[in-house]
């Protein structure tokens, strides 16, 4: 593992735009795998230029020759349009289309990234033309595409656009389908609109779309999160009733709510009996386990369930750490849990950063605050608009308004957003009109 993090950090010092290796050593087989060059980009995807410049040296026969597959090419267009270059990543989706290819699925994962990210930047009429005719163009304008497009707009919360594309046309573009109701069903309930939900689900059995296992464990979860978790729970010993098959994540959900219902005690019965009826646990079950000890107040035997996780096969994840740090009450805890976390190579996500630093920042504490930033940036992880205002909140709450300001100014020169404070004059940048269309007609 320590061998591919050097030798993906000996790439990541290439000047990518600029490599003009002789024609003998292009012929070497690259140093690169397809995992490496989507760490890389990772890496880079607050910066869009050097994200881009790599995508294509890691491609050319002058760089690593290695063909992008369609993670890689899904990751660099999804960057793009993270910094709003969508034209860009337009034309990178069509420049890898290929008719010799036969089947464009190679594809798909790439237009869902276009996708996602037009409808994160409530481009809702670009990315029905991305559809229209960015698909058509290279053979995917069908129910699969269909499906990306209504759930890139239920995922960034633009469900009634979202719902008014199937429902809004007679008859609906495609036929009525169990996926299509289960992705609005999702929709609603991510938007928290409860009313809504529930009228999708009656109207369901209404027009004859059966419920699958995926339709009864969106509904447990909504009715979890919308404060009637016993409600979830009586859908559950129902969906047994029926005889249904339940698979790992019904039971999760289900341990979620009767936890949320009774208390950690009673999840913990569920979850036995879950593993009775032979159904392997795996890392989410754990975590919503863990998560409700820790809330409980009882964190060894929150320690003591992760030491069951490592029995059973499962290995914790980033969640099952941000468990303990979110309600952990001693910074010395919370840092040295952190510390123990990238010994055993459990990478931390920018949330976990942006976590951390907010908490300890509340508490006053800036060392474990400069430590967590110095460890976000010994793993290569380029500092996101959330991670920069968590440290320069901190740095203003103990006064120090003139290093909070170098932060402010280094965030502003990197493109990213800010928060307007009085204490370093900051200033927002002026904001587009809201009908412009960034597009340019481009699709």
């Amino acid at each position: 593992m320590l061998f591919l993090v050097r030798r993906r950090r000996r790439a990541l010092a290439l000047p990518f735009s600029t490599l003009q290796p002789p024609a003998a050593a292009s012929a070497q087989p690259s140093t690169l795998d397809a995992a490496a060059v989507l760490e890389t980009l990772s890496l880079y995807a607050n910066d869009w230029r050097r994200a881009l410049d790599f995508f294509h040296w890691s491609a050319s026969p002058t760089g690593a020759n290695l063909p992008p597959d369609a993670a890689t090419l899904a990751r660099a267009v999804d960057i793009l349009g993270k910094h709003f270059e969508f034209p860009l990543a337009t034309s990178l989706l069509l420049s890898h289309h290929d008719p010799a290819r036969g089947d464009p699925a190679f594809l798909r994962p790439a237009l869902r990234a276009l996708l996602n990210r037009l409808a994160a930047a409530n481009l809702v009429d670009d990315a029905v033309r991305a559809f229209e005719s960015t698909a058509a163009s290279i053979g995917l304008r069908d129910e699969a595409s269909f499906h990306l497009l209504i759930d890139a707009l239920c995922d960034n919360r633009r469900i009634d656009e979202a719902d008014h594309l199937f429902f809004g046309k007679d008859p609906p573009p495609f036929p009525l389908s169990t996926k299509t109701h289960n992705l609005l069903l999702r929709g609603w309930a991510k938007t928290r609109a409860w009313a809504r939900l529930r009228q999708l689900w009656f109207d369901m059995d209404r027009r004859g779309v059966a419920k699958d296992l995926h339709s009864y464990t969106i509904y447990m979860d909504a009715l979890a999160k919308s404060g009637k978790p016993w409600k979830a729970f009586k859908i559950f010993r129902e969906l047994k009733q029926k005889g249904i098959p339940i698979d790992v994540v019904a039971y999760n959900t289900a341990i979620h709510s009767v936890g949320l219902a009774e208390g950690v005690d009673s999840a913990v019965r569920l979850y036995r009996r879950m593993v009775d009826a032979g159904c392997k646990p795996n890392t989410a079950t754990f975590n919503a386990i863990v998560k409700l000890f820790c809330k409980e107040g009882r964190f060894k035997e929150g320690y003591a369930f992760v030491q069951q996780m490592h029995k059973t096969g499962c290995k914790p994840n980033v969640l099952t750490y941000h468990c303990f740090f979110q309600y952990l009450s001693r910074p010395q805890e919370v840092l040295g849990l952190f510390e123990k976390m990238l010994e055993r190579g459990c990478q931390p996500r920018m949330d976990t950063y942006v976590m951390l630093i907010k908490r300890f920042g509340r508490w006053g504490f800036l060392r474990p605050v400069f430590t967590v930033w110095k460890a976000m940036e010994d793993q290569g992880l380029s500092p996101d608009a959330f991670a920069y205002n968590a440290l320069i909140d901190a740095l203003l709450q103990k006064g120090m308004v003139d290093l909070a300001r170098k932060y402010d100014e280094e965030m502003l020169a990197k493109g990213l957003s800010p928060k307007p404070r009085k204490e370093l004059g900051t200033k927002l940048p002026e904001a587009g009109s809201d009908s412009d269309n960034v597009m340019n007609g481009v699709l």
